[in-house]
């Protein structure tokens, strides 16, 4: 064993090597080591893109997450990727855009009065979902019999997720509704058009889906609601495909009084059939779903205690998607004009609390919500914002793991800044341009979201506004393949 002596003489040494080291070559101080920035990616987040928590909590500020006293944990599927958004020009005008997606990855969209006679166009565009450059998309009519339709009141366009029937609903001055398919991405069309209506109720406000439901003579059953002369809405069933309906039933239980404006119907993988509506109290946001082919609904109120609910003109701000796994994800505004979120994950028994979606930036308030789904927790929200002196902007929120304890949500602006989409006062609260009284949005099958809307001060031209990069919202969770940014010079 060595002395203390011994080890005295080691110690000098040592610190004497140490003092001595300064003095050759240009040593540095080892920095002090940090744990990596999930948010360091190889290029600068753009200054419309927002990382952040429920709340409006920014993602990337210790200081913010700290003051809000929250535990975040980005791992597994709650993982950042580098993002941003825009959008491109359909060419012809739109009014309260519906779109659908096929799984020949064309993109369809109503154009009101752009058809043969006047009609409602159904607008396709190919190329635009896999795109290398902007001269790969086009977008064209694809609605020409030989007796078209007279155009409608509220066009409505519906592309059913399990057979790819494209479904044309026109309704006719509040009197009735006419319907007409295509089974070929819209090269052709069925004649004579199917009238769907009963004739002790007006039509307006409809709205269209499917679902797997067993069905007789077609591979999906279909479902529409509108709003009639009762207090609450009204809804229609066809097993054929749309060939013939039910006569229409209450769309809620029959003492509901939510009255009759009805968010976009969805169907999921389970047969189910949803759709929000104000609560049947009158008060409230609810989800109303029927599990035997539209002819009964039960009522699932929504957590909106704390955010209340949005003070519009409209009643339809609770708007309902449906993931891959049947989960159900519901989505509106609440008094102070912000979007607020909450999922369930039994068919709308009970529901997580309310979760307010919008980034940490200037919004004064948002309006026309859309909501859709793609696997198990991944969801996608449109909206506009008014981001000072009535500058309307579109705005997706993406969240790829809702069920996590604090869900990184992930918004984009679509547009520039110098691109409003509207400056009209209180654009998001009231029907305004081509917006109409609603929007839509889905997830094509490579796990891009697709926002469909106007670009009203370029005269109410429709657009589809997407992430050019960003994380899947199916599959394996991973980077989309980059899409060239369109904005302004496509329209």
């Amino acid at each position: 064993m060595a002395s203390r002596g011994s080890l005295a003489v080691v110690l000098i040494l040592m610190m004497s090597l140490q003092m001595l080291s300064g003095c050759f070559g240009n040593a540095e101080p080892k920095p002090e080591v940090v744990d990596d920035d999930p948010f360091a990616f190889n290029k600068p987040i753009p200054d419309n893109v927002w990382y952040h928590y429920a709340g409006a909590v920014d993602a990337t500020s210790q200081k913010a997450i700290s003051e809000a006293n929250l535990t975040v944990n980005l791992s597994g599927n709650n993982l950042p990727f580098w993002a941003e958004g825009s959008y491109y020009s359909i060419g012809m005008t739109t009014f309260e855009p519906t779109i659908g997606i096929t799984s020949s990855d064309n993109l369809f969209i109503s154009s009101w009065g752009n058809g043969p006679a006047g009609s409602t166009a159904m607008v396709r565009c190919s190329g635009l979902i896999e795109m290398q450059n902007l001269s790969d998309y086009s977008c064209e009519n694809t609605y020409d019999p030989l007796f078209p339709v007279a155009n409608s009141n509220d066009p409505y366009l519906y592309v059913d997720k399990w057979t790819d029937r494209i479904m044309k609903f026109d309704m006719h001055a509040l009197l009735g509704m006419t319907v007409e398919w295509s089974d070929n991405e819209g090269n052709s069309w069925s004649q004579p058009p199917t009238v769907a209506t009963s004739v002790y109720s007006v039509q307006d406000h409809q709205t269209i889906t499917s679902s797997p439901y067993p069905a007789a003579l077609h591979d999906s059953t279909w479902v529409f609601c509108i709003n009639g002369n009762a207090p609450h809405p009204l809804c229609s069933t066809s097993f054929d495909g749309g060939a013939t309906w039910s006569p229409e039933v209450s769309g809620a239980p029959l003492n509901c009084q939510s009255g009759g404006l009805t968010a976009h119907l969805e169907g999921g993988e389970n047969g189910n059939f949803y759709r929000g509506n104000i609560g049947c109290s009158g008060d409230g946001y609810s989800i109303y779903r029927s599990i035997n082919g539209g002819f009964t609904w039960t009522e699932h109120p929504l957590p909106t205690s704390e955010s209340g609910t949005a003070d519009t003109w409209n009643g339809e701000e609770a708007q309902v998607a449906i993931d891959d796994d049947n989960n159900v994800h519901a989505m509106w505004m609440g008094l102070d004009n912000m979007p607020y979120y909450a999922y369930s994950k039994d068919e709308g028994d009970t529901w997580s609390p309310a979760m307010m979606v919008a980034p940490p930036t200037q919004i004064n308030g948002t309006g026309f919500p859309v909501i859709t789904a793609g696997a198990s927790g991944r969801v996608a929200f449109g909206y506009v914002g008014d981001s000072g002196g009535d500058v309307w902007n579109g705005y997706i929120t993406i969240a790829t793991d809702v069920f996590s304890e604090n869900p990184l949500f992930t918004t984009v602006q679509i547009n520039d800044d110098g691109d409003p989409l509207d400056t009209t006062a209180a654009c998001g609260y009231n029907r305004c341009g081509g917006l109409g009284d609603f929007l839509d949005m889905g997830v094509d099958q490579y796990g891009r979201p697709w926002f469909g809307l106007s670009h009203n001060l370029a005269g109410d031209i429709g657009i589809f506004a997407t992430i050019t990069d960003g994380p899947k919202l199916r599959g394996d969770l991973a980077a989309l393949n980059s899409l060239p940014s369109g904005g302004n010079a496509t329209l």
